[in-house]
């Protein structure tokens, strides 16, 4: 087996001779980095893409080796911030109140120095062994890809608390994949079997919205010819998705709140109460404590709802998902579009743009650059022009700037275009709806006739 396919370890032990030592006798097996203390330790986690699969510890670090603080912080540290490694501690502070406290901060196991080789190697190869089984379990997680810490933590908080009876907020900026989360966190619990539904509640205001989450009674209302259940109703043993909750109204704030208490609410018009069973999640991309100081969110729900709280990380805190992301959306539309390649300074700019639109962004340029340059070696000009309207700050370019610079290049014609864009919009519309001309056509806000003459315009 060659090095690059064994399991990586990385060493945390102030003693060379040791660190040395144990490194020789242990890299037939592994990939071993040293580090020396817990500052030379966070920065070699740092480098190391992705992270270590065990990390080794010694509790006595400098600056005091006879005291077992520093190892712990390193423990401490490892396991918050890399939930997929695996700590090992191998110390002569052995004393059983150590081994009990190392546990707790999240070690896996405890051996003691002096510590035989041999045994030593089959309780790291068993750590290895249910490693490897939990990052097959995880990459399992639908959708959710790359090999970033930010995103092995987020696959680790939807398996530890997808049947966790208690809601969920799911926060995280737009575009990021809070809904694919959500989605996840169904997936993975026993409620898969039962319906997931979505209710956006900017979607929808006031009456409607009440009769959409807890469904009327008939005559509840002008226009409610018959009795409609609700998206509680239609869940049933299943998952509702209250997307963009920071925009329910005031008044429903406190329907829901009941429902989280007691699972008691009432349709429109009827007296009678009905029980909720299903289990709520719900996303924001707005800070709610911001809402609830403008008292547009109230406290009292903010708190049943974040009894457990998942942040769902930006792409420009996975910089190492970047092409990761880029193969994985190529893989996926190869069956209606023929792919693109990145030239080596394209390849660059892909990895230095911050993506503010995050992964909805980064897949809909892949998707104009599938359907505009199938086949083709995408030059750094032509991705900065797909870029163009959310340049980093950088280069930053707002909308009427990126007209402006239009205008001022050679040969601009207005006709031609607004015969671009008018075929980027077509492009995007059949790819999203995997080429139905019914659908493309209402996405466009146009009829069918009128998509199939603007089809033939656009390959004139």
């Amino acid at each position: 087996m060659s090095s690059d396919h064994l399991p990586s370890l990385l060493l945390v032990d102030d003693d060379s001779i040791i660190s040395e030592s144990l490194k020789y006798v242990l890299s037939d097996e592994y990939r071993v980095t040293l580090a020396f203390d817990r500052n030379n330790c966070i920065e070699q986690l740092s480098q190391m893409v992705p992270p270590p699969q065990l990390v080794l510890v010694d509790l006595g670090l400098p600056p005091d080796t006879h005291k077992p603080d520093e190892g712990f912080a390193v423990i401490e540290y490892t396991c918050k911030h890399f939930p997929t490694a695996k700590v090992i501690v191998l110390s002569g502070q052995d004393e059983q109140k150590y081994v009990e406290a190392a546990k707790k901060l999240g070690a896996v196991d405890f051996v003691a120095k002096p510590c035989d080789v041999a045994e030593l190697k089959v309780r790291l190869k068993r750590q290895v062994e249910t490693s490897d089984d939990v990052s097959h379990e995880l990459q399992a997680i639908s959708g959710i890809v790359g090999k970033s810490s930010a995103i092995e933590l987020l696959r680790m908080q939807i398996k530890q608390l997808a049947d966790s009876p208690y809601p969920v907020l799911i926060h995280g900026d737009s575009g990021s994949g809070k809904e694919l989360t959500a989605q996840n966190l169904h997936s993975c619990s026993e409620r898969k079997e039962h319906p997931f539904l979505t209710l956006n509640c900017a979607a929808f205001n006031g009456e409607l919205l009440a009769s959409q989450l807890f469904g009327h009674a008939r005559g509840a209302f002008t226009g409610a010819t018959e009795s409609k259940r609700g998206f509680f109703e239609e869940a049933g043993d299943g998952t509702l998705l209250l997307d963009e909750i920071a925009d329910l109204p005031i008044d429903l704030q406190a329907k829901l709140l009941r429902v989280l208490e007691n699972g008691e609410y009432y349709r429109l018009g009827e007296t009678k109460p009905r029980v909720a069973r299903a289990r709520v999640l719900a996303a924001s991309n707005k800070n709610l404590i911001d809402a609830i100081d403008k008292g547009l969110f109230r406290e009292d729900l903010y708190h049943r709802l974040s009894v457990l709280t998942i942040r769902v990380p930006g792409v420009n805190e996975r910089e190492q998902d970047k092409i990761v992301l880029l193969e994985y959306f190529q893989q996926q539309l190869n069956k209606q579009l023929i792919g693109f390649e990145l030239d080596e300074e394209s390849r660059q700019l892909w990895m230095a743009y911050d993506f503010p639109g995050n992964v909805r962004e980064l897949r809909n340029i892949i998707i104009r650059l599938s359907a505009k340059y199938p086949g083709q070696t995408i030059k750094r000009a032509l991705l900065e022009q797909e870029m163009m309207n959310h340049l980093s700050p950088a280069g930053d370019l707002n909308e009427i700037e990126v007209f402006r610079k239009n205008l001022k290049t050679d040969n601009f014609q207005l006709n031609d275009e607004l015969k671009r864009i008018e075929k980027e919009y077509i492009n995007i519309a059949l790819q999203e709806s995997l080429n139905n001309m019914s659908k493309a056509a209402s996405m466009l806000g146009v009829n069918r006739s009128t998509l199939y003459g603007r089809l033939d315009r656009a390959e004139e």
